[in-house]
């Protein structure tokens, strides 16, 4: 029985600490989570362009240097965006690399940056980058939300010819290890 209870005040103490760590406005560590929201998709094509939800999964990893924060991640999102007929955009994926200020111990303003591929039902996919700002703050121990606006690029689509831009608002939920 004592060594079960060791163990439990062990992984007790060692939550309590991570907890406190957030809560004190500690950013370094691992996170995932997801996201919901709206995107914007315009094409250099007459006619052509579209709108709608957008939603999918974060992962990554802040760094915290003190009144700065550093870190990179991974998102992936579904969508079901019809491009007026010609296409439908069904999944973007990104790599970010972001750097942020704390402008409280729990609040940090953002600016992130780096490679997205998207992917549509018949015109295949393509790579190209986006650049967004955001604002993310600690809500609970271990528990943040935010929102994040990105805009993205994608040039001669698949060598479609067709420049492709979009714009993403999303709201983010993440549990941070």
């Amino acid at each position: 029985m004592t060594g079960k209870l060791a163990i439990v005040t062990t992984v007790a103490t060692l939550a309590a600490g991570s907890a406190m760590a957030q809560a004190s406005g500690d950013w370094t560590g691992f996170y995932g989570g997801g996201q919901f929201g709206y995107a914007d998709a315009d094409t250099n094509a007459s006619g052509v362009d579209g709108d709608g939800a957008i939603g999918g999964i974060i992962l990554g990893y802040d760094y915290d240097l003190g009144d700065w924060v550093v870190g990179g991640g991974f998102d992936y999102d579904w969508s079901d965006i019809d491009l007026s007929g010609a296409a439908t955009i069904e999944d973007v994926w990104r790599i970010k690399a972001r750097a942020g200020y704390k402008v409280n111990p729990q609040g940090l303003l953002y600016g992130t940056g780096g490679y997205a591929e998207a992917g549509t039902d018949n015109l295949g996919s393509d790579n190209g980058w986006f650049i967004g700002a955001g604002y993310e703050q600690i809500v609970a121990p271990n528990i943040s939300v935010a929102g994040e606006v990105l805009y993205h690029e994608f040039n001669n689509f698949n060598s479609s010819g067709v420049d492709v831009d979009a714009t993403t608002f999303q709201v983010r939920a993440a549990y941070r290890f």
